[in-house]
């Protein structure tokens, strides 16, 4: 069963004029009662009581579900359980910490069993130690209970590491869909910066490289060592690591030192630059001034269980539309979004 499907919608803000839309197999004009139950959210900023403990939280979230009495109770001990808050759980929500409160919001998510879970920037505002294990615990949450995960993010990082699958983005259309290797192997395989001596070459170094069949552009960069440094963009077919001896005897074919060499791999900043013609911050920077800090630029991201034998390709039909596969979710809202599936 697939977890989202979305087909040839023409229209984003006041309702689609045309297309579908599917969750857990369920039709969201057909049935929205049904697409309710079976999604739970997680809201970029805090909703929660900070008068009420953590497990009166999700008692009231739970009977809004219809989970009442020795269910509802149940329910609630099974998801504190699953995001190690039992012993905190008859605390005041507002003598939680930041990491514990977002911990206590996915566990609301998940208090009605729902098939997909929607994360809004999951890990903003969170300090370096307990965004690390918010990513942990939310891959950990995957393999455990399989649920779906969409999550939307701005961070390159926190979508490379725990994504399978990632929408790029661009002023709320999505410009590009794959895995994230895939999406790095689309701008090349990566680059060879060198740095040659004080006595220059460049021009000699440039056209002896451009003359390979493995490098696809070579530039003149200003670095620390002013503008003494050639970029090599690899043929995204290589590895940059293994043509570094091949760079070297090239220098030294034409008589150029070289004084320094680093290897850099493509990353999804990269991408995203490649494909929408500025960074992330660039492109906040600018948002931020013309309409506020709301962006639609940015990148989803998609993982998926460990039940990989019955998954099928998320592709994108000629038509626009974004179909996913039995356990596997896209979105086209703007961010970062992770998905986990699972196979019901």
């Amino acid at each position: 069963m697939n977890a989202i499907r979305v087909r040839g919608l023409t229209k984003r803000f006041d309702g689609p004029t045309a297309g579908e839309i599917e969750v857990a197999g369920f039709d969201r004009r057909a049935d929205p009662g049904r697409v309710r139950e079976s999604i739970g959210i997680v809201f970029q900023e805090p909703a929660l009581d900070e008068r009420l403990t953590g497990r009166e939280n999700l008692r009231f979230h739970a009977m809004l579900y219809g989970l009442y009495g020795a269910e509802g109770r149940k329910r609630v001990s099974e998801v504190l359980g699953l995001v190690d808050l039992e012993a905190k759980s008859d605390v005041p929500v507002g003598e939680y910490s930041g990491g514990m409160k977002r911990r206590l919001e996915i566990a609301r998510g998940l208090v009605h069993r729902p098939d997909v879970l929607f994360l809004d920037e999951p890990t903003l505002g969170l300090d370096a130690r307990t965004r690390r294990r918010t990513r942990e615990y939310l891959r950990d949450l995957n393999a455990e209970t399989g649920v779906t995960v969409v999550l939307t993010t701005h961070e390159m990082d926190e979508a490379d590491r725990l994504c399978d699958r990632i929408a790029i983005c661009d002023r709320g259309s999505v410009v590009a869909l794959d895995s994230p290797e895939q999406l790095k192997r689309r701008v090349g395989g990566g680059f060879v910066a060198v740095t040659v001596g004080e006595g220059g070459g460049h021009g000699a170094l440039a056209t002896r490289l451009a003359d390979e069949s493995w490098v696809e552009s070579v530039e003149r960069v200003s670095e620390g060592s002013g503008d003494r440094t050639l970029q090599v963009g690899i043929d995204h077919t290589e590895r940059g690591d293994r043509r570094v001896p091949a760079v070297v005897a090239a220098a030294t074919e034409v008589g150029v030192p070289v004084t320094a060499i680093d290897v850099r791999e493509p990353t999804l900043e990269t991408v995203f630059l490649a494909l929408t013609g500025s960074t992330i911050a660039e492109r906040e920077s600018t948002d931020d001034t013309a309409r506020g800090s709301d962006s639609d630029d940015g990148l989803q991201s998609v993982t998926e269980s460990d039940s990989r034998t019955d998954m099928e390709t998320v592709q994108g039909t000629e038509t626009g539309s974004i179909e996913t596969g039995p356990t596997r979710t896209d979105s086209p809202e703007s961010g970062a979004t992770k998905t986990e599936g699972r196979s019901r």
